[in-house]
């Protein structure tokens, strides 16, 4: 029996994915459940597993847009496992041996270009030593002209600079599209304040390995930031509600997009009802967010939904930045990276960890009042957490 495996809908609104990368090669014989392809949609990057045993026939090729519900592979039910084969079903890959490449061949038409190609290299000024040939013997072909790029700036006679040319993944360019449309369909403004993150260090200090020891998981900034983002998000609720059309859509409560680095780029995965949340449940989300991220297990429905962006440039050493709206939300917070700066505090020049804050809104839906009250909301919990976020009782908030 031939088996036709269609593409699955990874989730609503999706028509299509882009075959990232073939995980076996056309003719394996393949196991049931066995991942056989990643394949990329506009939100994330899943693994589809072979429906059944068999040998398996490719009809798609890595870098193909596929329509949800075509074919992208036969899989023959009817044909034997090979003697000798391992099991893959539960098991990590087993790097198999293979045969060392024979060196390329070289003879006369190494180099050498096809009239059509002559003709491409020459209107673009190249040398036929400026490009690689593919085709056979090493001999340049017309579309190995068409994608040669002409050195920018190179002295004649220079050695030749390979010029790579990778096709963006559906995800990155979806990622692309809604970033411009951001820019172009939004009021987006950014407005900046300063913490003085001492406070939050002191308790880290007195409280992280308690914490770790009773919860299993660390004491964060994180944990801080969502709910000090939580409360001010109730003050002003502007800031938690999205444009529709001639509409304000208010929210009555606060789910935080995260956003979190991935194998595939930066993922925004959603902290459901952070309303209900204290440090402990934060924490313990934001790991497991993060974990299911890094490993490629994040669904469309972990990323979907969220009311409000919490983006954190200061781990890779950002000192400022204007984050960019996740739309359809009108608000984005942008964590930047604690550096010691001197400050003045009750009239005395201190060193204090300091850390500059970015809030980007939709100007549209939020006005500047609600804008810096917003973020001086924020900047107050944060610099007194114990009186504004713990109720005046760290050792119950963190439910030591």
């Amino acid at each position: 029996m031939i088996l036709e495996m269609k593409v699955p809908s990874p989730g609503e609104s999706i028509t299509e994915v882009e075959i990232a990368t073939w995980l076996v090669e056309d003719g394996d014989y393949v196991e049931k459940d066995q991942p056989i392809a990643e394949v990329d949609s506009d939100k994330a990057t899943l693994e589809l597993p072979a429906e059944e045993s068999g040998l398996i026939t490719l009809q798609a090729e890595e870098g193909d847009a596929v329509a949800v519900g075509a074919v992208v592979c036969l899989i023959d039910t009817t044909a034997d496992k090979p003697a000798g084969m391992p099991s893959t079903t539960g098991q990590a890959p087993v790097e198999s041996s293979v045969a060392k490449p024979m060196p390329e061949k070289t003879t006369y038409a190494s180099g050498s270009a096809s009239p059509a190609a002559k003709k491409i290299l020459a209107e673009k000024g190249l040398e036929h030593s400026a490009v690689k040939g593919s085709g056979r013997d090493g001999r340049i072909t017309k579309d190995d002209a068409v994608k040669a790029v002409p050195s920018m700036g190179s002295p004649a006679g220079a050695a030749p600079r390979d010029v790579e040319r990778v096709k963006l993944s559906m995800l990155r360019r979806k990622v692309a599209q809604r970033l411009v449309s951001v820019k172009n369909e939004t009021a987006m403004l950014t407005t900046f304040n300063e913490v003085d993150m001492q406070p939050i260090f002191d308790l880290r200090k007195t409280y992280k390995e308690d914490f770790k020891e009773k919860h299993g998981v660390g004491l964060g900034f994180m944990s801080f930031f969502t709910l000090a983002v939580v409360r001010a998000l109730r003050l002003y609720p502007d800031v938690n509600a999205m444009i529709d059309g001639d509409y304000k859509v208010n929210h009555d409560f606060q789910d935080i997009s995260i956003a979190v680095s991935g194998p595939k780029g930066l993922m925004v995965p959603v902290i459901r009802n952070a309303q209900d949340l204290g440090f402990k449940e934060v924490e313990s989300e934001v790991k497991r967010l993060a974990l299911r991220a890094r490993d490629g297990q994040i669904t469309v429905d972990e990323m979907t939904g969220g009311t409000f962006t919490i983006t954190n440039g200061g781990v890779f050493g950002s000192m400022l930045s204007t984050p960019i709206i996740n739309p359809p939300q009108s608000g984005i917070l942008g964590m930047h990276n604690i550096v010691e700066r001197p400050v003045a505090v009750n009239g005395e020049v201190l060193i204090r960890p300091i850390m500059y804050v970015a809030l980007s809104y939709d100007h549209r839906i939020i006005d500047g009042r609600e804008s810096v009250g917003f973020l001086v909301a924020v900047k107050e919990a944060l610099e007194n957490p114990v009186e504004i976020l713990m109720d005046k009782d760290p050792v119950k908030a963190l439910e030591l």
